[in-house]
């Protein structure tokens, strides 16, 4: 491997709730002060545009009914004139972008992340693969073709959603990718506060370390904050001011080997945080621990992984013409 340093950017911000044109001409401002500071890769929160749904947290469903039709409207497609903006932003100062965002398809929601390179191209969009607890009421799932890694001009990249990063199996196929800069989306840890309270700081943080120790990869960790706007929007009583606090912005940058590549921002501070990631150091890590290669035991345990589409329809003609030749 190539020794070579790429400068990475992962954005602590606000999103602008609700309001899909306020939300993309925030992100393509974030993309330009990244770039005047030298990134090559600006990687963005969860469901940046257009806010994560906190509403779900913090009523019933009746109560949150309230966001539905806004939020589906303010939502992108993954081929409209808002993905053209990003990316033509993308090209027009030279970066690769990674952002989180709610993707409408029908009617029918995901937490979708986008990859555009510094050309402009969309390479791909992916889904979350399972959405967490509670957002299960607003979005739906990906299939196993969003296990996705791209071969791109600054190395390997690829990107998850918040609590993916628990599910081993699915870490595991990212592993097994060969990727090496990770996009670990998450939302504000805003709620439940607690030390060692699972939708914490320092229990989901520890997720992105790990992830970067156990891939042997660099890990962005992008995270949002909630502010005076979120919580004029959600929190209508003070009971769901105590649940939703502000702040919860704790966004880093860790290297395959585990260490700390930049000086974290206040919880409540918007910002960029940023680290030049020497490729050497995967190389470093991956002498020790290999888990898809030297340090595995495929004799004992191994993954059945289906990266195929999953369509809810299939054209039977088709389907009868393969069957015609098979017979």
């Amino acid at each position: 491997m190539t020794a070579r340093v790429v400068r990475a950017a992962a954005v602590q911000a606000e999103p602008r709730w609700l309001d899909l044109d306020a939300g993309v001409t925030a992100l393509i401002e974030h993309v330009a002060e990244a770039a005047r500071n030298g990134a090559q890769l600006v990687a963005f929160p969860e469901t940046f545009i257009p806010g994560y749904p906190w509403w779900i947290w913090l009523d019933s469903p009746a109560w949150g009914m309230q966001f539905v039709a806004r939020y589906a409207e303010n939502s992108m497609t993954r081929d409209g004139a808002e993905m053209a903006r990003i990316a033509a932003a993308a090209k027009k100062h030279g970066v690769h972008v990674v952002f989180g965002f709610s993707e409408r398809a029908g009617g029918s929601l995901y937490m979708s992340q986008a990859f555009i390179d510094d050309t402009g191209e969309v390479i791909s969009v992916r889904r979350k693969l399972k959405p967490t607890s509670v957002e299960r009421a607003v979005f739906g799932e990906g299939d196993g073709s969003d296990i996705q890694v791209h071969d791109t001009a600054l190395g390997k990249i690829g990107a998850l959603n918040c609590w993916e990063h628990f599910q081993p199996l699915t870490k595991y196929a990212m592993y097994s990718l060969g990727e090496q800069i990770h996009v670990g989306s998450w939302p504000s840890f805003s709620v439940y506060r607690g030390a060692a309270h699972a939708l914490g700081a320092a229990v989901n943080n520890a997720a992105s370390l790990t992830y970067a120790v156990e891939g042997q990869a660099f890990v962005l960790a992008p995270c949002a904050v909630v502010g005076q706007a979120g919580h004029d929007l959600f929190c209508d009583t003070d009971v769901k001011k105590q649940l939703l606090l502000q702040g919860g912005g704790f966004t880093q940058i860790y290297g395959p080997e585990g260490s700390v590549l930049a000086e974290p921002l206040e919880e409540h501070e918007e910002g960029i945080l940023y680290a030049d990631l020497d490729f050497s150091l995967i190389a470093i890590a991956k002498s020790a621990a290999d888990p898809v290669g030297h340090y595995s035991r495929p004799d004992v345990v191994r993954l059945l992984l289906n990266r195929q589409p999953s369509p809810v329809v299939v054209d039977r003609a088709p389907l009868a013409q393969l069957e015609e030749v098979e017979a």
